[in-house]
């Protein structure tokens, strides 16, 4: 075999791993998170004042939120299990060193700290999860789409072939998820009013750069003969071309349909396409091509994975404009954001048992079809996720609370509430500038270049395979390879943000 079949072949014919293994690595993400935000009160309560040099910023996001995340994909895999405990026993160990450590002026009784936490009211105008939900799946994907070529990376945690539930798999739903949480119809002002034909006309022009990348993709790959998996989405499809249509048919379904009852539109969309498959023989055609031997002749034959799961994808991006608009509420209060977050909990619990039973009455999950379990599956531990990040950011308020002047970036920041003086008003702005200068935040790099920080991954990525036998790599170079791939993308990203630089224009 080649050197391109065997690559094939590596990533070909896998099966995934269970739920609870892939819980249990989400788990890790706001984890991560939290002890970065636990370090630094830590540091503000033992200097008076946050890391001011953005080269120990750097070092200490990129240590804390990615570097564990390698970690725990390659060499610590075979102990994921243990490996939130040991997190979760280090972030309890820094809550209790700030607790028994706070200055005299802070040391309140810890139910008047549970009553003001409950009132304290929070920036209304930004939800830090939600952007850090879209930044943590891009880092996870990046370090994905090349760990997956070293022998490092458990087969059980790449995509599956036909049916099964790998990590990435999932990682495709959640992007498409992350991607309609801040699409235009979500970000829409209620009381503002358009044209539905004009918003459709912009989403038409945003897309192109997603279609010129997709193009862009596929002309290299085939130019230089890179290992491909064609049954993923097809010969000449990927994944930009499935992300701009989806966005396009979603916004002409948005434009006909009313935007608050995206659930029951993405609820139809996954069902009417689920029973295609169970009653017709488009299944048979998308797993085994129209002669029944996987043939690739004619567009359609060659792409059918691509254009066909298109359905599924479409679905999990209606009903995650429906999470959208349901978190962007207005809520100004911790006490509203707890009643949010048991909401998600109940979410949760209902998707995971209409999970099982769309299993027991149709078919397994399935990435390669994106059948209505697969949404069902993306949607239930997406929302965890979106969860886990709620309760790291309230954790967070209420330990900023035990710290009088503490802060940490791509957090919620204590407000006064809308009915206190003006003065005080003025301050918590004037704060929240202060931080937002004083403070970068790889978090907010990424966010800003989310796209590009994609498109580098993949540059990346394909020139690492190019370089280097990646197949036989030794665990000690592979880990090298990828810390210094990931610290690449982050310090561009990093430096871009440092310059104010937004590298979008259309």
């Amino acid at each position: 075999m080649s050197q391109k079949q065997l690559k094939e072949a590596f990533v070909s014919n896998l099966n995934g791993t269970s739920l609870l293994e892939i819980s249990a690595g989400l788990s890790l993400l706001p984890l991560c998170l939290l002890c970065r935000g636990l370090l630094l009160i830590l540091y503000y309560l033992h200097h008076g004042k946050p890391v001011s040099s953005r080269k120990y910023s750097l070092l200490l996001d990129f240590l804390v939120l990615v570097s564990p995340l390698v970690f725990s994909c390659t060499v610590l895999s075979p102990i994921i299990f243990f490996i939130p405990v040991i997190l979760a026993a280090f972030c309890a160990g820094i809550f209790s060193k700030i607790y028994s450590q706070r200055k005299g002026e802070a040391r309140v009784p810890f139910g008047q700290i549970v009553k003001e936490f409950q009132k304290a009211h929070l920036d209304p105008e930004c939800i830090p999860a939600i952007t850090v939900f879209r930044v943590y799946i891009n880092v996870l994907t990046s370090i994905s789409i090349l760990a997956v070529d070293f022998p490092q990376y458990p087969r059980r945690y790449a995509k599956a072939e036909t049916y099964g539930t790998g990590a990435m798999d999932l990682g495709v739903g959640a992007f498409i998820f992350g991607n309609a949480l801040v699409c235009p119809e979500v970000r829409q002002k209620p009381h503002r009013t358009q044209p539905r034909l004009s918003g459709l006309a912009r989403q038409v022009f945003s897309v192109w750069p997603l279609i010129a990348l997709g193009a862009g993709r596929l002309l290299s790959v085939k130019s230089i003969e890179y290992h491909e998996h064609t049954s993923e989405y097809g010969v000449h499809w990927n994944f930009f071309f499935t992300l701009a249509l989806v966005r396009l048919a979603a916004s002409l379904l948005l434009a006909i349909f009313p935007k608050h009852k995206a659930w029951l539109v993405a609820l139809a969309v996954a069902v009417f396409y689920q029973l295609l498959l169970s009653t017709t023989s488009l299944k048979m055609f998308i797993l085994h091509g129209s002669d029944g031997r996987g043939s690739r002749l004619g567009f359609l034959n060659a792409n059918r994975e691509g254009l066909f799961s298109l359905f599924g994808y479409l679905a999990i991006y209606l009903a995650s404009v429906q999470v959208g608009l349901w978190l962007l509420q207005r809520r100004s209060s911790v006490r509203g954001w707890l009643e949010a977050l048991r909401g998600l909990a109940l979410a949760v619990l209902v998707l995971l048992v209409l999970l099982q039973l769309c299993q027991a009455c149709t078919e397994p999950v399935s990435r390669r079809m994106a059948n209505l379990p697969f949404c069902t599956w993306v949607l239930a531990h997406c929302l965890l996720l979106l969860g886990f990040f709620v309760l790291t950011d309230l954790i967070l308020v209420f330990t900023k609370l035990l710290v009088k002047g503490s802060s940490v970036p791509c957090c919620w920041k204590v407000v006064q509430p809308p009915d206190s003086g003006k003065k005080h008003g003025k301050e918590a702005v004037l704060v929240g500038r202060q931080d937002k200068l004083s403070q970068l935040c790889l978090i907010s790099a990424i966010n800003k270049n989310q796209l590009l920080f994609f498109l580098l991954a993949n540059v990346m990525t394909g020139a690492v395979n190019i370089l280097i036998d990646t197949m036989h790599s030794k665990a000690a170079f592979a880990l090298c390879i990828l810390h210094l791939y990931m610290f690449f993308n982050c310090l561009i990203m990093y430096i871009l943000h440092a310059r104010n630089i937004v590298l979008k224009f259309w």
